[in-house]
C-alpha cells in the first residue's frame, strides 16, 4: 500500500472557538502511507485545497494556483499562539499531520526508529486494554515524542494519549471497518484527560468521521 484516499469531516471545539467551524467538513484527504504528505480537497466549503508536508504547507484555489505558502513549519505555534488554528495554513498543517498519524497507526509503530514498550493493562469501562508506550524520532511530525496507545481484546487500537496545546488528551477511535482489507476506525474523538487517566466527556476537542477510504 503506497497511498490512501479518505472522505471525512473534522470538527470540534478546537475549530469552532477559533472561527473555523465548517472549514474541514465533507472533504477528501489524499496522501502517502510512507511519507508525511496529505492533500485536502474541499476546504472552506469546497472553495480551496491545501497540502501538508513537513517542510511546507500550501493553500491553493480550485485551479491549483498557490495562494499562500508556509515554508519549514513547526509545532511551536501550537504552544505559543493565542489562537493557533485561526490561520488557514496552521489549520492545514495541524489536520495534515493529525490525519496522517491517525491513519498510519498502528503500522507507524512498527518502524525501526520508533521505540515501543508494553505497559501494564488499563481498565476502561470494564474492559481490559493493553497499553504500548511509544517514543517517536525527531523526523516524524506528531503530537508529542512520547505517546501511549491502547488496544482492546480484538487487538484494535481504541485510544492514544498525547499532549495537545499544552493539555493532556485521550484520543479515542472506534467503529472500525475494513477498506481494501485494511481495518480503519471511522470515528475519532479527542477529549481532555484528568490526572487519574480518565477522560472528560465534554468539550469534544476534535471529532472526526471517516465516510469512506481506499488504499492503492
Amino acid at each position: 500500500m503506497q497511498r490512501f484516499t479518505l472522505h471525512l469531516s473534522i470538527k470540534g471545539t478546537l475549530f469552532s472557538r477559533m472561527g473555523q467551524a465548517g472549514q474541514f467538513k465533507d472533504l477528501i484527504a489524499e496522501g502517502s502511507t510512507r511519507a508525511q504528505s496529505v492533500r485536502f480537497t474541499g476546504l472552506t466549503r469546497g472553495q480551496k485545497s491545501g497540502t501538508y508536508q513537513p517542510d511546507s504547507v500550501t493553500i491553493e484555489n480550485l485551479d491549483g494556483q498557490i495562494l499562500r505558502t508556509w515554508l519549514n513549519p513547526g509545532l511551536e505555534f501550537l504552544d505559543h499562539a493565542n489562537d493557533p488554528l485561526a490561520d488557514d495554513l496552521h489549520l492545514v498543517f495541524f489536520c495534515g499531520f493529525s490525519v496522517w498519524n491517525y491513519l498510519t497507526t498502528p503500522f507507524l509503530l512498527a518502524r525501526p526508529d520508533v521505540t515501543v514498550e508494553e505497559l501494564p493493562p488499563w481498565k476502561e469501562n470494564n474492559q481490559m486494554w493493553r497499553r504500548l508506550r511509544a517514543l517517536f524520532p525527531q523526523d516524524i511530525v506528531t503530537f508529542s515524542r512520547e505517546q501511549i496507545f491502547y488496544f482492546d481484546e480484538n487487538s484494535l487500537q481504541r485510544r492514544s494519549d498525547y499532549d495537545l496545546f499544552g493539555t493532556r488528551v485521550a484520543h479515542y477511535s472506534w467503529a472500525h471497518q475494513a477498506f481494501c482489507n485494511i481495518i480503519v476506525p471511522t470515528l475519532w474523538r479527542s477529549l481532555e484527560l484528568r490526572p487519574d487517566g480518565t477522560a472528560v466527556a465534554k468539550p469534544i476537542l476534535l471529532d472526526v468521521e471517516v465516510f469512506d477510504a481506499t488504499f492503492e
